[in-house]
């Protein structure tokens, strides 16, 4: 007899303000946390999943007790600069407090990872020159990550879709580095802080290849000015050939232009860690431990 499946609760906690979520909507037609529902319920089909925004000041603090009704908590990226003291990142850096002490298995990418770092006790910091808009390139997993349960099934080295401005600076106590690259040292980690643990990437594996495109078509006027292209023709040629890549995952003269390969070109290699996580989640459940 087959399997029963399981069935989960997921929590997807924006980190966007009222006013980004619906610029993103406005140009790629949801906001990041509907983006990764939408990831998550092709992952997982049959997932309840709900959406939170605990940087909105109407949104009522959700204590350790009521997160641990979830299964996993994911933390979406956002323009959101956690080094900022504004009242929209103290309340996001409360909620993930709430999220370690709860012991619910939680993931986040980009800015999820930046605010479980300092939720924890790290530092976040603007890049000092900004590198990655639109692909990281050539990340390599470290001693720690090489046979660590997240990474499985990478290759020696990867690309993944990527665009932030700010980094990890410092890891916290109880932290794991497990990927880096030339440009970003931390590219992925493990945070085990209060009860909880906390699996993390820099890069965005719930993203497809057209969401990446409208990000760098919005940001063209910043990337010009960062020297990552010459004009904004350059970044529209490039969002171009994602797109196109996103509607043809198979040809090869786009992966070549672009030069990737099907591990950033197929949605399921650009998902691996996600889905590595999901797999996870017995062994990273704390939510019944003292």
């Amino acid at each position: 007899m087959p399997r029963p499946s399981i069935l989960r609760t997921f929590l997807i906690a924006e980190s966007e303000t009222p006013d980004e979520r619906a610029a993103r909507r406005a140009h790629a037609g949801k906001s990041s946390g509907e983006t990764y529902a939408a990831t998550l319920r092709q992952l997982q089909p049959d997932a309840r999943i709900e959406i939170a925004q605990p940087a909105d000041a109407d949104t009522p603090a959700m204590t350790p007790e009521a997160l641990t009704g979830y299964d996993a908590i994911f933390l979406t990226g956002s323009p959101l600069h956690v080094y900022d003291d504004t009242p929209e990142v103290r309340r996001q850096i409360a909620f993930m407090r709430a999220v370690f002490a709860s012991g619910t298995p939680s993931f986040g990418s980009c800015a999820g990872l930046q605010v479980a770092t300092a939720a924890a006790g790290g530092t976040v910091r603007a890049m000092p020159n900004r590198m990655e808009a639109g692909i990281a390139r050539r990340i390599v997993a470290t001693d720690e990550g090489r046979d660590h349960p997240l990474l499985a099934g990478r290759a020696a080295t990867w690309d993944a879709p990527a665009i932030h401005g700010d980094e990890v600076e410092t890891l916290p106590e109880g932290a794991t580095r497990l990927a880096g690259n030339d440009v970003t040292r931390v590219q992925a980690v493990e945070i085990r802080h209060d009860k909880g643990i906390f699996w993390g990437v820099q890069y965005h594996p719930e993203l497809a290849l057209d969401e990446i495109a409208v990000a760098l078509r919005r940001q063209a006027a910043s990337l010009v000015e960062a020297g990552l292209a010459r004009d904004e023709r350059d970044v529209t040629d490039r969002a171009d050939l994602l797109d196109t890549l996103h509607d043809a995952p198979d040809s090869r003269a786009v992966r070549w232009l672009l030069g990737v390969d099907g591990e950033l070109a197929d949605a399921a290699g650009r998902r691996r860690e996600i889905m590595n996580f999901i797999a996870a989640l017995p062994m990273l459940d704390r939510r019944g431990s003292r």
